[in-house]
């Protein structure tokens, strides 16, 4: 396999929600999956989210653990996993969490459409991979990260670069915290968003696990047929 081995990790309301329809973050989990979130980021290469999950939350995405950030250290790896933005046009602020807090090496996968000036000012902050005309070719993405020993990639989302990376078979599994909250609202983003599949393409998925967890479910799947 020329990419990494990707999974998608989210939290979502009973009826499949992962914000509010002012696409306001929302609580939906409890420490327990905060916990079991922030193993998985300190085990994984990289961790990669879209531009709107920036500019609507601010991440970090950091390791919070100081024991498994020493741990990361201990191997040789940076305190932080490989940090990815998936912005095609080059809007991610200069002052974005992302770029302040906790050391490690931080991406920005922009398109051909990016201002060049733009472009600039991120290249200050960041490795860019320019890559595709009007949006970031994820496919020719993917096979870079995995040339640059990215092994490991966790994508916690948001519903946007959800759907681009299934649609585009480049996801082996979805972990899906279902919470104990109805959010509601026909444009508050769900766990997978864009354009949608036809009955011919939907997705299968294989059950690998269910747990309860915290005042929830946590759901694993096996994506089937992925590319």
């Amino acid at each position: 396999m020329d990419r990494p081995f990707t999974f998608i990790n989210s939290a979502m309301s009973a009826d499949g929600k992962i914000s509010t329809k002012e696409r306001k973050q929302v609580r939906i989990s409890g420490d327990v999956d905060f916990d079991r979130m922030d193993e998985l980021r300190a085990t994984s290469d990289a961790i990669m989210v879209g531009i709107g999950t920036v500019l609507a939350d601010d991440p970090s995405l950091t390791v919070k653990s100081e024991a498994r950030r020493a741990a990361r250290k201990n191997k040789g790896a940076d305190e932080n996993p490989v940090r990815i933005v998936i912005d095609s046009k080059g809007r991610t602020p200069l002052d974005a969490d992302i770029f302040i807090k906790g050391e490690g090496k931080r991406v920005v996968a922009v398109s051909g459409s990016a201002p060049a000036d733009k472009v600039e000012e991120l290249q200050q902050k960041a490795l860019v991979i320019r890559t595709g005309d009007d949006q970031v070719d994820l496919c020719a993405l993917m096979k870079e990260l995995n040339s640059m020993g990215i092994k490991r990639l966790m994508v916690e989302g948001g519903a946007t670069l959800n759907w681009a990376m299934l649609s585009n078979g480049l996801v082996d599994e979805v972990y899906s915290f279902v919470g104990n909250l109805l959010i509601g609202g026909a444009s508050a983003p769900t766990l997978v968003d864009g354009s949608g599949f036809a009955e011919s393409d939907i997705l299968s998925l294989e059950l690998m696990s269910m747990e309860k967890m915290d005042e929830g479910v946590l759901l694993k799947w096996a994506v089937i047929n992925t590319g």
